[in-house]
């Protein structure tokens, strides 16, 4: 390669946009400051929701909204993290009933993969125009704990999951985690307990060991001073990247 093709790959690498995920436990102010980032004339942010939250999300593949129509003819709510792990030994129940289960898991693991591709494929779109795609979560970091670095038995569902997130899936490129003690964030949005709270905050922290750009910003402050430090964290890391294409 000459030197010439070599500083026109550099340049392009530098004009390419980025991914960022905005991460943390309910309360933290994740979407808030998602929002806030996108009237950043300078940083041409789009706002993604990476959740599984159904509700939340203004982009979903026709089979989910069909999914998320049945589930709340049953009653079922939509929650803004994974699904707990099971607790105890899983009910035998018959073989007909055994069978419609195990179709549904593989359906609904098979969607839940689109779905999370769908929505990357939507970013990488933004990325390649130069834009900055910020995150509202991300399926990685929500499901780490659970799916992939789990010490108890998965189910296969869950194994196959982790696995295509930790070897398949994209990593969004910096990783800021919104940093608060559990009661604060109790106090703030009143949803889960303190100790679900607090273990998914340790859950968040652990991710910097297998994060190369992982920062975290105290949530703690007010609304504005987080924004201002968030806001800070993806100029710098901008900056760092044109640095090294230099």
């Amino acid at each position: 390669m000459s030197a010439e093709s070599l500083g026109v790959g550099l340049t392009k690498m530098a004009a390419r946009g980025f991914t960022v995920a905005l991460i943390g436990p309910d309360g933290a102010g994740k979407t808030t400051i998602a929002r806030a980032l996108e009237d950043q004339p300078d940083l041409a942010a789009q706002y993604i929701y990476m959740g599984v939250n159904w509700e939340a999300s203004s982009h979903l593949l026709p089979t989910t909204r069909a999914m998320r129509a049945l589930r709340r003819v049953r009653g079922i709510r939509d929650s803004g993290g994974p699904p707990s792990q099971r607790s105890g030994p899983v009910p035998r129940r018959p073989l007909p009933r055994r069978v419609v289960r195990g179709a549904w898991t593989a359906f609904a693991l098979a969607n839940r993969l689109a779905e999370e591709w769908y929505r990357n494929l939507l970013a990488w779109r933004h990325v390649r125009r130069g834009g900055i795609v910020v995150f509202d979560r991300h399926f990685f970091s929500d499901y780490h704990a659970d799916d992939v670095e789990a010490a108890a038995p998965r189910s296969l569902d869950r194994r196959i999951h982790g696995f295509f997130l930790s070897r398949v899936y994209p990593k969004p490129e910096l990783v800021v985690f919104l940093d608060a003690p559990a009661d604060l964030l109790y106090a703030r949005k009143g949803e889960g307990t303190l100790e679900s709270l607090e273990r998914r905050r340790r859950d968040y922290l652990r991710l910097a060991d297998v994060t190369p750009n992982f920062t975290v910003v105290d949530a703690s402050k007010s609304l504005d001073d987080v924004t201002d430090d968030v806001t800070t964290a993806i100029r710098s890391f901008r900056a760092s990247r044109t640095a090294e294409a230099r």
